[in-house]
């Protein structure tokens, strides 16, 4: 069976109406650009530190915090700050093990998760990564 030309565009027509009633345009906004202040700031790989925390300046009650992530690393558990902004907490094994960290270096690291509303946002800050032995150890 052969479909006319009207029929393929009629079908198409047809598939992308259905696609944005079923999709609503607020799925496809842009994602929310957050400020993120990393700690700690210079990441020793060497250190016996535990956790990696991230402010925000996104409020808590707006983020689903299950779908929070760090360069893909998900997340560990989250709280409010004293002025009620998200803040995330990673194991920091994790993130000194992510594939392509320089070291001596900067590297980017990337928030990223959905709020409430179904919005993506991100925010990023670069930090630096260091593999020095801690002194008396």
């Amino acid at each position: 069976m052969r479909l006319s030309r009207m029929s393929m565009v009629t079908g198409c027509v047809l598939a992308i109406t259905l696609f944005w009633f079923l999709y609503p345009a607020a799925a496809f906004t842009d994602e929310i650009q957050i400020q993120i202040d990393v700690a700690p700031n210079v990441l020793n790989i060497q250190s016996q530190g535990v956790i990696v925390s991230v402010h925000t300046d996104i409020a808590y009650s707006a983020v689903v915090g299950a779908s929070v992530n760090l360069n893909g690393v998900s997340i560990q558990y989250w709280k409010a700050d004293a002025r009620g902004n998200f803040v995330a907490k990673f194991v920091m094994d994790e993130i000194k093990t992510l594939d392509g960290l320089k070291i001596d270096g900067y590297n980017e690291l990337a928030l990223f998760g959905y709020t409430t509303d179904g919005d993506t946002f991100i925010g990023r800050q670069e930090i630096r990564v260091i593999d020095i032995i801690p002194r008396g150890t």
